[in-house]
């Protein structure tokens, strides 16, 4: 019997699995590291141990360390979550053979896995159908999508659409591939642009009992990361869900595997299907399942673990429909850069669970490693929380899902919040059209600025005036004779600017662009204005020179503008700066090279990817600051390129 439980990983997974161990009556401990120590995982652990450092590569990656925290805190077993460790043999076997009980599949199982070249012969061998490598890249059709073969993640991956992109792009896969996962083989295969990603749910035991607990479509992607995955997959024929469920299982079957896996399969627009690979772990998006069936499927992965038989030769059938939503700290409109900075406030109404699943036919389930107060830093992923909707229908849910998201108040960095609630109410995701490049193929749509409302503006100049007038006679802008109006200037997420003119007269509020506007409260938090007979109530919060604005129909930041612009933050417009905090990695060019437009100079890696910096323009590079492995700040000057003379 296991009865204490160290969770070797970090944020929302480690206090997914506490959630578990918490109703089964096992102790829990946390490791972190030192950008973690108040990480709410730290705190809600019965024991926490410190691995000094910050860099996943010093900390979260040090088996050694980990089975030494293990030992030292009284924990007699280990769950390595996702990510990280999970899907490394040798740390599972150091676990095993310092006497500790292995929360996973055997590593010989976990090593059969490891090499997507390898998988990809093994299961080919037990009859599972593949997407053949190719052998010949030149000679291959296009496009093509360049794989690491040790990784996953959306790392040491890159699609080739022309054949003068296919050595710069190995090049790249090459050099991710070797940081993330220490190898740096990588194959190619054909890319389908518009296939489905779909999997498959695994459960083994130690008696022979294999279950595929239905299947998920994790098809909505960038940068070849799942971004919305829900369960079951939306149209899919029954014919070829019972054959992928069978596939699922052999493959299973073939390596020996025991606790909770998934089968990756990539389903063609033709029907056809091909093995992609196994994670030999807990997915990111096993709550959709969980909502479904009803399963906790940690618990099961603990009950497999102390060697007890799955309950039945069945799983239950799914129930309804489950949609999760990722929630990132990061940019779709400047190609999905990582945001960092302070998270001044998180909540979503209307959730019925946190880390489980609630009965019932409908509910909301959040699943976060963050809180009010938590830093989103560069060191790890950028996901703030997982948000799940589960109801009778797939319309349901998604309505569910988009509501709250809207509804959600996000304070601190900008997030992807709006592209998915575009994506949740798109009619293409709506009728079932999904594939893995259904994000760029309606980029313009779900990244369109919300139309130019200016009333959020003045919203927030008036919340400004009320705090300014707190202990005044008048309030700010009132004057008995006309006279100049207040003015107040801002600026939109996506580089609007508003300016805000109004005054207080006789007759109340008068606001130049506003003329069928009255003002009907004004606090520095609260502001609730009347437009033709129209209210809207805007929730009010401030955070340096950022205003953060909430209504029931979805939310605002604004960023306060100087009346006069500061020369000193004029910059050349050959300028390259850093759009992100993070490492240089590498750089393609030198000082004096002729560069075109889009040219890749540099690489900057930040929150486990690596983002290209390139030419602005066509010209001539006259500096580069970049040197590789140099730290750099957000707004950091990396290199300029001038036109030619």
């Amino acid at each position: 019997m296991i009865t204490n439980l160290l969770v070797a990983n970090r944020g929302e997974i480690a206090r997914r699995v506490f959630r578990t161990c918490r109703s089964l009556g096992i102790a829990t401990t946390a490791v972190y590291a030192d950008p973690d120590a108040d990480a709410p995982h730290t705190g809600e652990a019965d024991a926490a141990v410190r691995l000094p450092g910050a860099a996943p590569a010093d900390t979260y990656l040090r088996g050694d360390l980990i089975v030494k925290a293990a030992l030292a805190a009284g924990a007699d077993a280990v769950h390595p979550g996702y990510g990280f460790l999970s899907e490394n043999a040798q740390f599972a076997q150091e676990v095993l053979d310092a006497g500790l009980t292995w929360i996973g599949p055997p590593p010989a199982a976990i090593a059969a896995m490891g090499s997507k070249t390898a998988a990809k012969r093994l299961m080919a061998a037990a009859g599972v159908p593949v997407l053949a490598a190719v052998t010949d890249p030149v000679e291959a059709d296009l496009p093509l999508l360049v794989k690491a073969a040790a990784g996953g993640g959306g790392r040491g991956m890159r699609i080739v659409h022309r054949l003068d992109e296919l050595e710069p792009r190995l090049a790249e896969a090459r050099a991710e591939a070797a940081k993330s996962f220490g190898s740096d083989e990588v194959f190619c295969e054909r890319y389908l642009p518009t296939g489905r990603h779909v999997e498959v749910q695994l459960l083994a035991d130690l008696h022979g009992t294999v279950w595929a607990v239905g299947e998920r479509d994790c098809s909505l992607q960038r940068r070849h990361q799942k971004v919305v995955e829900e369960a079951p997959a939306p149209g899919l024929d029954e014919a070829v869900r019972t054959a992928l469920h069978a596939s699922a299982v052999a493959a299973a079957r073939a390596i020996g595997y025991t606790g909770a896996g998934t089968a990756e399969f990539l389903l063609g627009p033709d029907g056809r299907f091909h093995f992609l690979e196994m994670n030999t772990r807990l997915q990111v998006e096993h709550p959709v399942t969980e909502c479904v069936t009803g399963l906790d499927l940690v618990a099961l992965q603990l009950r497999v673990a102390e060697g007890e038989p799955l309950p039945g030769p069945h799983p239950p059938a799914p129930r309804g429909h489950a949609i999760e939503a990722r929630l990132y700290a990061e940019d779709p409109g400047r190609d999905w850069q990582p945001q960092t900075g302070l998270l001044h406030r998180l909540e979503l109404p209307g959730v019925t669970a946190e880390f489980t699943t609630a009965a019932g036919d409908t509910g909301l389930r959040l699943d976060s490693g963050v809180a009010a107060g938590s830093v989103i830093g560069v060191h790890y992923d950028p996901m703030l929380a997982k948000v799940v909707a589960w109801a009778p229908t797939r319309a349901a849910a998604a309505r569910r899902l988009a509501d709250a998201l809207t509804r959600a108040r996000i304070h601190g960095p900008l997030t992807n919040r709006g592209l998915l609630v575009a994506a949740l109410r798109h009619p293409a995701f709506l009728a079932g059209r999904v594939h893995t490049a259904f994000l760029a193929e309606h980029a313009a749509d779900l990244t369109a600025a919300p139309g130019g409302d200016a009333l959020p503006a003045l919203a927030a100049a008036l919340a400004d005036a009320a705090a300014r007038r707190r202990g005044a006679a008048l309030p700010s802008g009132w004057r008995n004779l006309p006279s100049q109006p207040q003015s107040k200037r801002y600026a939109a997420a996506d580089a609007t600017e508003y300016e805000v003119r109004y005054r207080f007269g006789r007759t109340g509020l008068v606001a130049e662009a506003h003329p069928g506007t009255t003002l009907v409260s004004a606090t520095p938090t609260r502001v609730v204005l009347d437009t033709d007979g129209v209210r809207s109530a805007f929730d009010i919060a401030r955070h340096g020179d950022r205003v953060h604005l909430d209504t029931p129909a979805g939310a605002t930041v604004l960023t306060v503008l100087e009346r006069f612009a500061d020369p000193a933050s004029q910059t050349d417009p050959g300028a390259l700066l850093a759009p992100m905090p993070g490492t240089v990695v590498r750089t393609a060019a030198a000082v004096g090279d002729t560069v075109t437009a889009g040219q890749s100079l540099l690489w900057l890696e930040a929150m486990k990817m690596e983002h290209r910096v390139t030419a602005p323009a066509d010209g001539v590079l006259t500096e580069l600051r970049a040197v590789p492995g140099q730290q750099v700040e957000l707004g950091t000057l990396l290199a300029v390129v001038q036109p030619a003379p």
